[in-house]
C-alpha cells in the first residue's frame, strides 16, 4: 500500500514540475497583443518618418534646394518601401512612384518639378494613415 502512495505522490509532483511549462508552452494573449501592437508601432513609424522626410523635402523644394529635395525624398522612399514592405497600401505604393520622380528630378536640379512630386507623395502618404 505504501508503493502506490508513494508512485501516486510521485506521479502528482512530477506533474506539478511540468505543469509551468505546459502553460508557458502555451501562448500568452497579452504577450500576442504586445508582439502585434510592437509590429504596428514599427509600420507606423515608418510611415511617420516617411512623412517627415517628405516634408523636408517639400520645404528644400520651397527654398530652391533641389539637392534638398533628392536627399530628403531618398530617405522618404526607404521608409515607405520599409512600410509598404510590412503592409501593403495603395497610397504608399503611389507615394513611392512619386518620391522616386522627386529624388530624379532633384538630381537633374528641377527643385520646382521634384517639389511637386513631393506633394503629391505626401498627400498619398497622409491618406495611408
Amino acid at each position: 500500500m505504501n508503493r502506490k502512495v508513494f508512485v501516486a505522490v510521485l506521479v502528482s509532483s512530477l506533474g506539478f514540475a511540468f505543469a509551468p511549462s505546459a502553460v508557458m508552452a502555451q501562448a500568452d494573449p497579452v504577450d500576442a497583443a504586445a508582439k502585434a501592437l510592437t509590429g504596428q508601432v514599427a509600420e507606423e513609424s515608418h510611415l511617420a518618418q516617411a512623412i517627415s522626410h517628405t516634408r523636408d523635402a517639400i520645404g528644400a523644394g520651397a527654398d530652391g534646394n533641389a539637392a534638398g529635395v533628392a536627399e530628403h525624398a531618398s530617405a522618404a522612399l526607404e521608409h515607405a518601401q520599409a512600410a509598404q514592405k510590412e503592409k501593403a497600401n495603395p497610397h504608399v505604393k503611389a507615394a513611392i512612384g512619386h518620391l522616386k520622380d522627386a529624388i530624379k528630378h532633384g538630381k537633374a536640379g528641377h527643385a520646382q518639378v521634384a517639389k511637386k512630386h513631393a506633394d503629391v507623395a505626401l498627400r498619398h502618404l497622409d491618406r495611408a494613415k
